[in-house]
């Protein structure tokens, strides 16, 4: 009998990306390939790869010309790549990478699966076969594929088309089996959660699928990322404030604060509009943990506008927060806009912005100093265990340190005894 094909799967950028490895990896797995960890012992590297932002752009092609090299010195007879990357340079890729020897887009698995193993995908459905590759206790739930948002400087619906929502059953049949898998937290992700729905001819709303996720017993946390604040109704809101398993929580990129920045950037909202939104979701959900993200260094950004930024950032103080300096992206429309912040004001901004987070970091973190915290155990050792709370996305946000061994994906009460700026320390209760 010969032996089984042996495939090394790397996944590189986003939770988004790492979706569609989960699916390809399942499909593999039912199509009797073997998974190895080990690159140098595969027949077969598949590299799933990310193209936004140049940082991410580079760390793809490293990476793909790394099995490059295995494939000339090594056992790897055949070089794969997958994603967003993939979908947008094709050609550059193929020409480039000789030792390439299949692209595919974002969404081909039917496809991979078939060039792989020869035979056709068993299922009509590909959800079917998901297989994490998170830890067992939390799973991601992409909810729509796309974006029809037109940010200036976003290559997303270049890449991956106009929003397509996938429908509430589906949605939710997915979400029980993870259910049934032992997933007990599932983070909702897509490129904008809250315009989930509207491009179906009867529209639905992310408000409807939070009430629906939220009648899955097995399930105690969910978590939702990836909101627009200007698609952030007030149904949605209140939806969030209802759920009793949505997490007191929300990933709400807003870019910058300054208006003629926002409106260079195509984001449908200014600052007036962007602290409403803040406002009635602190006063709907008072304990809610805020995440956010900024860019600094956008084409034309004046010291005016980076001071409007800072202030609203002091004056927000926002829980959690990741700052980006701005990188121009190929076809969109702010690469027509003259970079014109040098890199070393670029670099400036974002680390007196990140000094400014530590500082409200740290103070939120103290303040939690002598009460019992739910945690989520990530992982389980014998003289420290490590967790999350609700206002905490894993790989991302804090972590709490938990003194002695805890069950892995088990939830417990620690009370916390010390923190500092991304970390809290506690025992058992």
């Amino acid at each position: 009998m010969d032996p089984k094909k042996s495939l090394h799967l790397i996944s590189l950028g986003c939770a988004k990306n790492l979706v569609d490895s989960e699916i390809l990896l399942g499909g593999l797995q039912q199509a009797d390939l073997s998974i190895t960890d080990d690159a140098q012992k595969a027949d077969t590297i598949l590299i799933n790869t990310c193209g936004f932002l140049d940082i991410a752009r580079e760390e793809s092609i490293d990476t793909i010309l790394e099995a490059a090299e295995l494939k000339k010195s090594g056992n790897v007879q055949e070089l794969v790549v997958m994603g967003c990357l993939s979908e947008r340079y094709p050609e550059e890729l193929k020409n480039e990478i000789p030792e390439i020897d299949r692209i595919f887009g974002s969404s081909d698995h039917r496809q991979i699966v078939s060039f792989l193993t020869g035979k056709e995908f068993s299922k009509d459905d590909p959800l079917f076969f998901r297989s994490l590759m998170t830890p067992g206790h939390y799973a991601y739930l992409k909810i729509a594929e796309g974006c029809d948002n037109g940010c200036s400087f976003c290559s997303i619906p270049l890449m991956r088309g106009l929003q397509k929502s996938r429908t509430i059953p589906d949605i939710m049949d997915e979400a029980r089996r993870l259910a049934d898998q032992g997933v007990r937290e599932i983070l909702v992700i897509a490129q904008d959660t809250t315009s989930y729905g509207w491009d179906f001819d009867k529209k639905v709303y992310l408000s409807d699928l939070l009430r629906e996720l939220n009648t899955i017993d097995a399930i105690e946390w969910i978590r939702v990322h990836y909101a627009h604040p200007a698609h952030l109704a007030q149904r949605i809101i209140q939806a969030m404030a209802d759920c009793d398993k949505v997490c007191s929580y929300l990933d709400m990129p807003i870019q910058h604060a300054s208006d003629p920045i926002l409106n260079s950037m195509r984001r449908g909202l200014g600052q007036d509009g962007i602290r409403d939104r803040i406002h009635r979701l602190k006063t709907a959900m008072p304990g809610l943990a805020l995440r956010t993200t900024l860019i600094v260094g956008y084409p034309g950004e004046t010291e005016k506008d980076y001071n409007q930024l800072r202030d609203f950032v002091e004056e927000i103080r926002f829980d959690r927060l990741g700052i980006f300096t701005y990188s121009e992206e190929e076809g969109t429309p702010a690469a027509d806009l003259k970079d014109d912040v040098p890199r070393e004001v670029k670099d400036e901004r974002l680390n007196e912005l990140q000094e400014i987070q530590n500082g409200i970091s740290l103070e939120r973190n103290e303040s939690f100093m002598g009460t019992t915290m739910k945690v989520l155990v990530d992982e389980s050792g014998v003289d420290v265990s490590v967790g999350r709370t609700e206002h905490d996305s894993p790989e991302i946000d804090n972590i709490v340190h938990i003194q002695g061994p805890a069950e892995k994906g088990q939830f417990c009460n620690v009370a916390i005894e010390s923190a500092n700026e991304y970390e809290l320390i506690g025992s058992i209760r």
